[in-house]
C-alpha cells in the first residue's frame, strides 16, 4: 500500500502539561511519528509550556525519554529523534498567574498556524484561556484542544462552554475525544455510507439489534481516586460508547463536513428515551489475583461502577423497536472494543427445520485487531441434506491491504494533524456535549436518588450474571468477550 502522507501546513503547537502522562504517553510519541512519516513541515514547531522549572534541554531528555519508553525500537531511530528535537522549544509558566506568558509569546510566531494543547485539568482550561487573550498570544484563527472530561454534569459542562467562548469561538475549539480517531471508527462510516450493500438496511425494518462494546482487561489501577468519582458511566458511557452510538445510529449527512456530521449525531442524543432503572446493571469488580475495586479507589463505601451495562432506544423512524445494547467495564475477560450489527432472521425460511434459520451478522473490531466481519449463511459442506451454517467473510485490515496498515497513524496522532489542518469532522461540538450530559444526568440522578449500589462481579470474566439476564430476558445473548 503507498503512503499517502501529505504534510500540514507550517504551525506553533503549544502543549500545555507537555511534562504529564498524557503528553508523555500519546502527544509527544505521536508527534515524532507523524515527523518520521513526512506529515509535518521543516518550518513546525512544537513548544512544551508546565509549571516545571527548567530550560529546553531537559524537556527535550524528557521527550527522548518518552519516545523510548512508549514507542517499540523498530518505530524509532537516534537520527530522527534528535531530528524531531531540535523543533522543540520549553517555557516554564504559570497556568493561574502571570509568570512565563511574556517569555510564551516571544516563542509564537504570527505567520503560521496557532494550536493550544490543553493537556491538564479542565480546572485549568479557564485560566489558560484567560491569559492566552490577556497577554495577546492566540489570534483569533487559533485552535485550542480540549481533553475529556469535559464536565461532571450539565451544569460543569455548561460552565466550560461558557468560559471558553468568552475568548474562543466554536470554531475554534476542539473537544477532542480519541476514540473518534480510531480508523475503524471512521471506517464505520465509509461502510454505511460509501456502500449500497449497507444503508438501506441500515433499520428497524431489517435490524435485530446492536451491541457496543468496550472491555478492558485492567482495573482502575493509578487513577482510583478520579475513577471513583466518575464511575463508568462518565467516563465511558457519557462520551466514548455515546459517539460510538452515534456514528452506528446517524441518518446520512448532507456532505462530510464537520457540522453536517455533528448535527446528524446531535440528533441522535436528543432522540434517545430515558432509560428505566430495569434496563441498566451496575457492577464492581471483586478481588481475585489482584486488589477489588474497593481497594484500587482506596473506598469501602463507594458506590461508583467500573461496569455498566444499558439497553437504549432511539425514539425515531429509522430506529423504533430496535434496541441498542451498550456495556463497558474493568477487570473483565480480555481488551475489546467492538460495534455489532444483529440483523433480523429471514421472515420466511424455505428449508426444513432441521437445517435452522440464521441471521447475518455484521461486527466493526476497534481494538484489539481492527476490522470488519460479516458473517453469512451457507450450507454446511457434505452429505446429509440442508443444513445451514454461518461463516465470516473476514476483512483484517493488516490481511486485506498489508503489512504497512499496521503503522497506520494511531488516534492522537490523526486527531492532531486534524487540528492542525482545522478539520472539526472528528471533534465534539459544545451543544453535542451537552445534550449528551442532559441525557446522562438523569440516570446518574436516579440511582443515586435509589442509593443503588453496584453488584460486585468476579474479575477475569464478562460483568455480572445480571447484564446477561438483561439480554436473556429479550432472548438475546451477548457477544463473546
Amino acid at each position: 500500500m503507498v503512503s499517502r502522507v501529505i504534510p500540514v501546513d507550517p504551525f506553533d503547537l503549544v502543549i500545555f502539561g507537555a511534562t504529564g502522562d498524557l503528553a508523555r504517553r500519546k502527544i509527544l510519541p505521536g508527534l515524532y511519528r507523524r515527523f518520521c512519516d513526512g506529515q509535518m513541515p521543516p518550518e513546525a514547531r512544537i513548544i512544551g509550556a508546565a509549571r516545571t522549572e527548567q530550560d529546553s534541554a531537559a524537556w527535550r531528555a524528557q521527550v527522548v525519554e518518552a519516545i523510548e519508553t512508549f514507542l517499540p525500537a523498530s518505530k524509532r531511530d537516534p537520527s530522527g529523534v534528535k531530528a524531531f528535537c531540535e523543533r522543540l522549544s520549553y517555557v516554564a509558566v504559570d497556568a493561574t498567574g502571570d509568570a512565563g506568558w511574556a517569555d510564551l509569546k516571544g516563542e509564537i510566531r504570527d505567520d503560521v498556524v496557532q494550536a493550544f494543547y490543553f493537556s491538564v485539568a479542565p480546572s485549568l482550561f479557564g485560566a489558560l484561556a484567560e491569559r492566552l487573550h490577556h497577554f495577546n498570544i492566540a489570534r483569533q484563527d487559533a485552535r485550542i484542544v480540549v481533553e475529556k472530561p469535559f464536565g461532571r454534569d450539565l451544569a460543569t459542562a455548561r460552565e466550560l462552554n461558557a468560559t471558553l467562548a468568552t475568548h474562543f469561538n466554536e470554531t475554534q475549539i476542539y473537544r477532542i475525544d480519541h476514540y473518534l480517531g480510531k480508523e475503524t471508527v471512521q471506517n464505520l462510516m465509509a461502510v454505511r455510507f460509501g456502500n449500497t450493500l449497507f444503508e438501506p438496511l441500515w433499520n428497524s425494518q431489517y435490524v435485530d439489534h446492536v451491541q457496543i462494546t468496550v472491555a478492558e482487561e485492567v482495573g482502575v489501577g493509578g487513577r482510583g481516586a478520579y475513577y471513583d468519582k466518575s464511575g463508568a458511566m462518565r467516563d465511558m458511557v457519557q462520551n466514548h460508547l455515546m459517539q460510538l452510538l452515534c456514528l452506528t445510529a446517524m441518518e446520512p449527512p448532507a456532505r462530510f463536513e464537520p457540522n453536517a456530521v455533528r448535527d446528524e449525531k446531535l440528533k441522535v442524543i436528543r432522540a434517545l428515551d430515558p432509560v428505566p432503572p430495569e434496563h441498566i446493571v451496575r457492577g464492581q469488580y471483586k478481588a481475585g489475583a489482584q486488589p477489588s475495586y474497593l481497594q484500587d479507589v482506596e473506598n469501602t463505601a463507594s458506590r461508583s461502577e467500573s461496569f455498566i451495562a444499558m439497553k437504549l432506544h432511539i425514539a425515531n423512524w429509522r430506529w423504533n423497536g430496535t434496541p441498542f445494547y451498550l456495556r463497558t467495564g474493568k477487570r473483565l475477560k480480555a481488551r475489546k472494543s467492538e460495534i455489532v450489527i444483529h440483523f433480523k432472521e429471514t421472515p420466511h425460511s424455505i428449508f426444513d427445520a432441521d437445517a435452522g434459520n440464521r441471521a447475518n451478522v455484521l461486527s466493526i473490531r476497534l481494538q484489539p485487531d481492527e476490522g470488519i466481519d460479516l458473517r453469512v449463511t451457507i450450507k454446511e459442506p457434505g452429505p446429509g441434506g440442508m443444513r445451514l451454517i454461518d461463516v465470516p467473510l473476514d476483512m483484517s485490515f493488516a490481511d486485506a491491504l498489508g503489512p504497512e496498515v499496521a503503522d497506520v497513524p494511531d488516534a492522537y496522532e490523526r486527531l492532531i494533524m486534524d487540528v492542525i489542518r482545522g478539520n472539526q469532522t472528528l471533534f465534539m461540538r459544545g451543544d453535542e456535549v451537552e445534550a449528551a450530559w442532559g441525557w446522562t444526568d438523569p440516570i446518574i440522578a436516579g440511582w443515586e436518588g435509589r442509593g443503588d449500589r453496584p453488584v460486585p462481579y468476579e474479575p477475569g470474566n464478562t460483568g455480572p450474571e445480571e447484564a446477561a439476564i438483561l439480554m436473556h430476558r429479550d432472548n438475546r445473548r451477548w457477544r463473546e468477550i
